[in-house]
């Protein structure tokens, strides 16, 4: 026995298993599924953006592999494999040649054996098709749950699934994320060690020293900027229409519509772009930002023009457009990040250690407080709104929550002028976003302040309310510049300015913008705006006031707070929307958990504003025993929000609310990543044309989805689906507001 135990481990065995194994990998055919590797020309799809096939089995995933990779890679467009039934067929609209899979949809021909794809729209909404026998009623999308339908790609057999390889759902993110940086990855590399980057390290509530909060931060910050850079770069748009208009300011200004915007993307303001024309012999180049956009990507943007652009006049046809990535904003963040790190001038030694999350005794100011807390031609205050001011005069760091509708931008304007009575130099407001930096100082300047606004040098040709107040606004009206009034006045009409022209107009126009805001009571600008050294860097802020500071990443509220704060202030509420991280990675390491949160976890009770004056008392119930500890008051009563007499037929008259259902087919949106329900948005459609005609105005009527793509379907449906004018319709998407970011559901 020992003798054959012997000769037997002496014998060399071949592993046939993983020889097999191996040599199926290699023959498998270029179609094959890169994920799973099933090969049968009826079941794979071609990705027309990468080259690369998948099937339409689902396996352990939750949709069919090429539906997962259209999602994840963000493409659209597919071709069939020859072999299958319906030949090497790109898929796209009969009608005007869409390729993208997420709007196709078919309707049956006059013969039961034809059938023609559709995109949505506009091709099926009923308008701009060619043959007016097709019946639009009965179009069906190409992809439901989350597969291609069984007709136009066959999902593998039980058989062909069993021998396929097992691919679960984070393998096939893996691979995805690989892809991204090296596109000819195989399946296998998931197994290489250092071939997956390694997680960044999670935000802390709390911080040893200013180096590991550096550290965990700064990381964060690029992932961010590096996926909004791809982003955006990525959004190149070919084949574009524009009509062309000169402004008030002689610049020519170019107006278009985008096809097919990501729903990751986001066009603002101030927007750098770059518009191309190209002919037999020569490409024509010109600069512009973006000065005007809609609601809807389906509406014209509006982009100014440089002086020296060479585009021709008369073509409108065939332009492309580049967007321009700025990293100012995150450059803005690393470096405030640095400074208060490194930096022991950056903020008081206090603000510095309760950032950190460190233990310290709350020291109070010594202020003396007004007899009256009312501001002059501002609302007077509650008792709620009274105590938050008094409190936060008192302290060096404050919180103030805002629950819905309880006035946290007069509370704000407010002690921002009582502020200003007890501190010496100007005061830093700031928010994330300028819509709300005007709402704001709007109501700063009512108290009688010198407020000045400060914007981007991209957005100054941009007009809003405030517009007298902004900075480059007051510099033309200063009268000991004579000659920066008379460079501005020549350029204007010239359109430019010689070397030397410009040049001084530089230096003028810095002096005479140092001597405003030194002069200035309150200077209120975005959070990323406050990082702009040129204008701030020798400005000293002794109190900051960060409004929404819950919506603005941490290093983000840092900005404002390292230009030498001894009193900081954030207003905000942490139970509504946060930040938007874009970057899953960053997400999971708690990028988004806003410095106004982290503070609130650490124990940092906020002054909550506790009388709303927005809705109807029946529905502030939910949110105050919901959200705010049933601490909520009612500033308004049910007679106020209550409309008599209305031509609507309202289930109840003394309730507030009503729930209507639709019974729907959930479709996936023209991004891949999100979901509309056209029944749902038809009945929107026929419920808010009610209410126009029985005399509601469009400013009454906000429609709100947490799905980015029944918006965008009901924003761009609406207007030619209703009975009313379309003028009329149109109005209605200014008061249209926007979900959130995060979908409820992900593919």
């Amino acid at each position: 026995e020992e003798d054959l135990t012997q000769r037997m481990n002496e014998l060399d065995f071949e592993d046939v298993g993983e020889s097999n194994e191996a040599t199926e990998q290699t023959e498998l055919p270029e179609y094959s599924c890169k994920y799973c590797g099933i090969h049968s020309p009826a079941s794979v799809v071609k990705c027309l953006t990468c080259s690369k096939w998948f099937c339409n089995a689902r396996g352990k995933t939750c949709g069919s592999h090429i539906v997962n990779h259209l999602v994840r890679a963000k493409h659209k467009e597919v071709i069939l494999h020859s072999d299958s039934p319906l030949g090497d067929s790109i898929l796209e609209c009969y009608n005007c040649g869409c390729r993208n899979v997420f709007l196709l949809g078919f309707i049956p021909a006059k013969s039961e054996s034809v059938v023609v794809l559709l995109c949505r729209q506009p091709c099926a909404s009923g308008t701009g098709h060619k043959d007016n026998v097709w019946d639009v009623s009965q179009w069906l999308p190409i992809i439901d749950d989350r597969s291609f339908l069984p007709w136009l790609v066959r999902p593998p057999t039980a058989a062909e699934c069993s021998r396929a390889r097992q691919v679960t759902q984070g393998q096939l993110n893996q691979l995805e994320e690989i892809w991204r940086e090296n596109p000819k990855a195989l399946f296998d590399d998931l197994e290489k060690p250092g071939i997956m980057a390694d997680e960044p390290e999670p935000v802390k509530l709390k911080y040893d020293d200013g180096f590991q909060y550096h550290n965990i931060l700064q990381p964060l910050i690029k992932l961010e900027a590096d996926f909004d850079k791809k982003t955006k770069e990525s959004q190149t748009q070919e084949g574009i229409t524009i009509r062309w208009e000169v402004g008030l300011n002689t610049k020519r200004v170019a107006w278009f519509t985008l096809r097919h915007v990501d729903v990751d993307f986001r066009i603002t303001p101030g927007d750098e772009i770059v518009i191309k024309y190209h002919d037999i012999n020569k490409t024509y180049i010109g600069k512009a930002f973006v000065i005007k956009i809609p609601h809807a990507y389906t509406e014209e943007i509006a982009a100014e023009l440089s002086r020296d652009d060479s585009l021709p006049k008369d073509i409108t046809m065939g332009y492309s457009i580049d967007f321009i990535w700025k990293s100012a904003p995150f450059d803005r963040m690393q470096a405030a990040l640095k400074k208060f790190s490194f930096n022991e001038n950056a903020v008081s030694e206090y603000i510095f250690h309760k950032i950190l999350g460190h233990e310290l005794e709350p020291p109070y100011l010594r202020v003396t407080l007004p007899k009256k807390m009312t501001a002059p031609n501002l609302p007077d205050l509650n008792h709620s709104q009274i105590y938050a001011v008094k409190t936060v005069l008192q302290r060096p760091l404050s919180l103030i929550q805002g629950p819905p509708g309880t006035g946290k931008t007069v509370t704000s304007a407010t002690i921002i002028y009582h502020l200003a009575q007890l501190n010496e130099g100007p005061i830093l407001v700031c928010a994330p976003s300028n819509v709300a930096v005007d709402q704001l100082t709007e109501r700063i300047h009512k108290t009688g302040l010198k407020v000045i606004r400060v914007s981007a040098r991209s957005r100054e040709a941009i007009d809003s309310a405030v517009s007298f107040l902004s900075l480059h606004e007051q510099i033309k009206s200063m009268t000991r510049y004579p000659e920066l009034s008379k460079l501005l006045k020549l350029r204007d009409i010239q359109g430019e300015l010689n070397a030397n022209d410009e040049k001084r107009l530089d230096r003028l126009r810095g002096e005479a913008e140092q001597e405003l805001l030194k002069n200035a009571s309150v200077i209120c600008c975005t959070c990323s705006g406050a990082g702009d050294l040129r204008r701030f860097g020798g400005v000293k802020f002794r109190a900051v006031i960060i409004d929404e500071a819950t919506q603005s990443t941490e290093p983000e509220c840092l900005i404002p707070i390292v230009t030498g704060a001894k009193q900081v202030i954030l207003v905000g509420d942490h139970q509504q929307l946060g930040p938007v991280i874009m970057n899953k990675r960053a997400a999971k390491a708690g990028f988004n958990l806003s410095l106004f949160e982290r503070l609130v976890t650490l124990g940092i009770r906020p002054v909550r504003l506790q009388v709303q004056y927005r809705m109807h008392p029946c529905l502030s119930e939910y949110p105050s025993n919901m959200f705010y500890e049933g601490t909520l008051q009612n500033g308004v009563t049910i007679g106020e929000r209550t409309r008599r007499n209305l031509d609507f037929p309202w289930p109840q008259d003394d309730d507030p609310m009503m729930f209507q259902v639709s019974l729907g087919p959930e479709e996936i949106s023209a991004s891949g990543t999100s979901y509309l329900n056209r029944t749902e948005a038809i009945n929107c459609e026929k419920i808010v044309t009610r209410f126009l005609k029985s005399g509601i105005t469009p400013d009454q009527i906000g429609i709100v989805t947490p799905y980015e793509g029944q918006r965008a379907f009901i924003v761009s449906n609406m207007p030619h689906s209703g009975s009313l004018r379309k003028e009329l319709l149109m109005k209605l998407k200014l008061q249209m507001l926007m979900p959130s970011k995060e979908e409820k559901k992900t593919i």
